[in-house]
């Protein structure tokens, strides 16, 4: 069995129909992830609008994911305001069967490094289950220190580091990348997110690749990370250059879920309007856009 934090992760919508999860839609995209081959499955990821969900359906989703996911790990995210809330959110992704939890600190009043670190240590010291650390500061508003990575590592359970994008420059993205490998325990990984900054983050020494496009489109994905491993730098880097009109409509639309969820609608592969209200989808001017790349791309 791959190691869910190893490899590629792949991060799925969770799609909405009149306004409650499509049951079917899901399960269709974990079915294809783990068919495609990828590593682990993340559930209620920042992709998976785990935020807009509530606890029932959070748990719900968490039992879909395992049961269509076969033999591939499933890796479930359990943040909430309220560290109870979390707590909850962990009982109901071990009664599920996952393989680990992924936690941000998610908040509405700033947090402190202090506040954080307890979130951690309060949910290391509540399940047996490995914990991916989240740092996710364009949506969290939270930004990981060093130093923090360095106290978080330390408790027991803690698996992995989900980290923002490297530099692009490759040199950078290795020192980068070797200054936090510096400040945690050595079975403590690594995982990039930023699905534009992927193969460089892979190349730079990440050991993992959290990422939003192979939740529904895993083959091109998997071609990055697969060169990567392989040390195939040429390989790696030139599918993701070809994967540039992608990565630009991900910036030009403020991130990654609405261009992801076009992709997934046009594909036929969710229903129309799939997001959680008052996300609203992209426009019919920009869904074209993504259409023809899309076609141009022959993501399929």
């Amino acid at each position: 069995m791959s190691s869910p934090f190893r490899g590629l992760s792949a991060f799925p919508l969770t799609p909405l129909r009149d306004d409650r999860v499509d049951e079917a839609a899901f399960a269709g995209l974990v079915e294809r992830a783990a068919a495609a081959g990828v590593d682990s499955i993340t559930a209620l990821g920042s992709t998976g609008s785990y935020a807009y969900l509530d606890a029932d359906e959070r748990a719900r989703v968490a039992r879909i994911a395992v049961a269509h996911a076969g033999e591939t790990p499933v890796l479930v995210g359990v943040a909430a305001l309220r560290t109870s809330h979390v707590l909850r959110h962990v009982a109901a992704a071990e009664d599920a069967g996952a393989a680990g939890v992924l936690l941000a600190p998610m908040t509405y009043q700033p947090l402190t490094d202090d506040d954080v670190f307890e979130l951690f240590r309060t949910v290391a010291e509540r399940t047996e289950l490995p914990i991916i650390v989240y740092d996710n500061p364009g949506t969290t508003r939270f930004p990981f220190t060093p130093e923090l990575y360095a106290r978080i590592a330390a408790l027991p359970g803690i698996a992995s580091i989900k980290i923002p994008g490297v530099p692009t420059e490759p040199f950078a993205a290795r020192a980068h990348v070797a200054a936090i490998r510096g400040v945690i325990p050595p079975h403590v990984t690594i995982g990039v997110s930023g699905d534009a900054f992927a193969a460089e983050g892979l190349l730079a020494g990440c050991d993992a690749w959290y990422s939003v496009i192979a939740g529904t489109l895993p083959d091109p994905a998997l071609r990055i990370t697969r060169a990567a491993q392989s040390d195939d730098a040429d390989a790696a880097r030139a599918e993701s250059v070809r994967l540039e009109p992608l990565w630009c409509l991900f910036a030009a639309h403020g991130g990654s879920i609405r261009v992801v969820a076009a992709i997934a609608e046009q594909l036929g592969l969710v229903p129309p309007n799939c997001l959680p209200l008052p996300i609203r989808g992209l426009t019919a001017e920009a869904r074209a856009e993504v259409a023809r790349v899309v076609q141009e791309l022959d993501l399929r």
